[in-house]
């Protein structure tokens, strides 16, 4: 069984980059820290389904008491991210396919209606900076940083709430996503499909520029759909990381 102390960081005390930033970051509660801390750990797959999260080692870990590792512990929980055991064990949990099918619907159901007001705009500097943003996902995809590929599709899609002007909605879809993005993690390696991803990308800003609601609508869909496409697949690969 994989453990925390294994898989979090590297063995061994916080380095001094790390303490530095622990430190810069004292105006900040602590618990949102180790949250955001775990959650991109579970997310990238770096703590897999069935990783044990002890409690006393994320303390040692952060430096922290006992109060700021539960709190960001049940937050994670209330994600389903982690399954808490009560007086046994805290495990990251596996990747519910229930949940990746309603956080699609969801992301669907508000970013195809964003686009189509998109559409209406047709803004010329929103149209610039999602084409520089595909630019940079071109390169990464040539180069084969998937992490940084990652990172810039995310920021695809966060513009697309931003302009909508509904930015609260990107934090709930975010807040609803662990379970898709890691599946999305396990797919992003097939060759030719971050490749793919781009051509969405540039379907979908191509019918936002020539104002076509219809167009990016089903563009949109198309690509959102990709997500779900190969999970069967993926799933007989890492049988033991999935569930129902």
């Amino acid at each position: 069984m994989d453990t925390v102390s294994s898989l979090l960081t590297r063995p061994g005390p916080l380095n001094a980059e790390q303490q530095d930033k622990l430190a810069r970051d004292r105006s900040r509660q602590a618990a949102p820290q180790v949250l955001e801390h775990l959650r991109e750990k579970i997310i990238a797959l770096e703590l897999p389904p069935g990783t044990v999260l002890s409690r006393t080692e994320l303390q040692l870990r952060f430096g922290l008491s006992s109060t700021p590792i539960r709190d960001a512990l049940m937050r994670l929980a209330e994600e389903s991210l982690v399954e808490i055991f009560p007086q046994h064990a805290t495990r990251v949990s596996p990747i519910d396919l229930t949940l990746t099918q309603q956080a699609h619907f969801l992301r669907r159901s508000i970013e195809t209606e964003a686009v189509q007001l998109l559409t209406k705009q047709r803004d010329p500097e929103l149209i610039a900076r999602l084409r520089e943003i595909l630019t940079l996902q071109r390169g990464l995809a040539e180069s084969g940083d998937l992490a940084r590929f990652n990172d810039a599709d995310q920021a695809f899609h966060r513009e697309i709430y931003l302009a909508a002007g509904v930015p609260d909605l990107w934090t709930l879809v975010r807040r609803h996503s662990g379970h898709i993005d890691r599946l999305r993690r396990l797919y992003l390696p097939i060759e030719g499909r971050p490749q793919q991803i781009v051509a969405d990308h540039t379907a979908i800003v191509d019918a936002i520029e020539s104002g076509d609601p219809e167009h990016a609508r089903a563009a949109l869909r198309h690509h959102l759909s990709r997500s779900l496409t190969d999970s069967a697949t993926i799933r007989a690969k890492y049988p033991a990381w999935f569930r129902d």
